[in-house]
This record gives C-alpha cells, sequence and structure tokens, in this order.
C-alpha cells in the first residue's frame, strides 16, 4: 500500500524545483546567457555549489559548441562513462578500439590512446569530451599542437590529484575554445552535463 504522505513530483517538477533552489543558493549572473546555462547544469548535475565560481566558460566558447552541435559535429568522449551520461547528440568513445599490446602501450594511457584513436578518425571539428582522464585532455592538447587535430570544441572536465588541475590549467592557456574548471574536481556526470546543456541550447 502507498503512503498517502509520500511525495509524488514527475521529474520535469523535480527538475524544475531543483533549479529553483539552485537559483536561491548560487548567483550566475556573472555569465553570459550560454554560459550560464552551461555552468547551471553543472551545477545541477552535482550539488556543488563551487563550480559556480570554478567553471571557465566563455560565450565565445560555448556558442562554438552550440554551433558545432547543430552543424552535426561528432562528440568524441574519453571515457564510456561520459558517452552514457550524454543526452541528445551522437557520440562516440574510442577506449574499446585501443588494443592492451600495441605501439602505444608504453607510452600512452589507454584514454590517451583511445584519444589519438578519435583525432585520427576525426581531425577537424569534432567536440571533444574529457570527464575523467587527465592523460587524454594531455594527449588532446599535444595532437592539436603536433598533430593538427582541430577540434571545434574541448570540454575538459577530469578529475583527480594527478595532474587534473594541470591539465586544465593547459587546456585555458592553448587558446581553444574551451570549457573546464579551476582544479581537481570534475567527473562523468559535470562533463556530460555540459554537453547536455550545450545540446539543449543547439534545439532553441
Amino acid at each position: 500500500m502507498t503512503s498517502s504522505s509520500a511525495p509524488s513530483c514527475a521529474g520535469d517538477e523535480i527538475e524544475a524545483e531543483s533549479f529553483r533552489i539552485l537559483a536561491e543558493r548560487v548567483d550566475l549572473s556573472g555569465f553570459g546567457p550560454l554560459s550560464r546555462a552551461v555552468v547551471a547544469r553543472i551545477v545541477h548535475a552535482s550539488a556543488d555549489l563551487d563550480y559556480a565560481t570554478t567553471v571557465v566558460a566563455g560565450e565565445a566558447a560555448v556558442a562554438a559548441g552550440v554551433a558545432a552541435m547543430r552543424s552535426g559535429a561528432p562528440v568524441i568522449t574519453d571515457v564510456e562513462m561520459v558517452a552514457r551520461g550524454i543526452r541528445g547528440p551522437e557520440v562516440s568513445c574510442h577506449l574499446g578500439d585501443v588494443v592492451g599490446d600495441g605501439p602505444d602501450a608504453q607510452t600512452l594511457t589507454r584514454s590517451a590512446a583511445g584519444m589519438r584513436e578519435a583525432a585520427a578518425l576525426h581531425p577537424e571539428g569534432a567536440i571533444v569530451v574529457v570527464g575523467c582522464a587527465p592523460t587524454a585532455l594531455t594527449e588532446v592538447l599535444r595532437l592539436v599542437a603536433g598533430d593538427g587535430f582541430a577540434p571545434a570544441l574541448v570540454v575538459g572536465l577530469p578529475v583527480g590529484f594527478v595532474g587534473a588541475a594541470e591539465s586544465k590549467a593547459a587546456l585555458r592557456a592553448s587558446g581553444l575554445p574551451a570549457v573546464s574548471n579551476v582544479g581537481e574536481k570534475g567527473g562523468s556526470a559535470v562533463a556530460a552535463a555540459a554537453v547536455n546543456a550545450m545540446w539543449r541550447l543547439a534545439q532553441a
């Protein structure tokens, strides 16, 4: 028997209430309308208000991502968990294409080698999403600098105590259109949330 006191909110009502609470607790007015939508989704997905002050997402970068989505750009991720959290665009992860004893096994992590595979398949105009491995983001930057890889946008939100903050700082210094954050926080859920926010903007 179902208790009459149990809440009965539909999913969209829960989301609306969540965003109402978010708006009460954090001021996102310093962001432009596009980047504000991205930051709000990240905060909503993580329930972590720190992202309101640590996310770096310029209007031009988010606009580049939205335009790329509208043109059907491929979305490539470092790990499957990020890919599974993205709703809307076609997404691919090439981690599974990496052979354990392949030529890169001694010099690259599997996630970095997966990004190398992805860059070879999509050398120009892709949206690159790194939500787990700092080494994958570092490899993306190396491919851009040395191999002519030219993504439309890099969502760089890896997590961890080793290399995450540094790889994101390097992304911001690269001049690439990017969404990132300052510090060690990050992860698959926030990276997927950033992409989902841009997908919603692209459908508007």
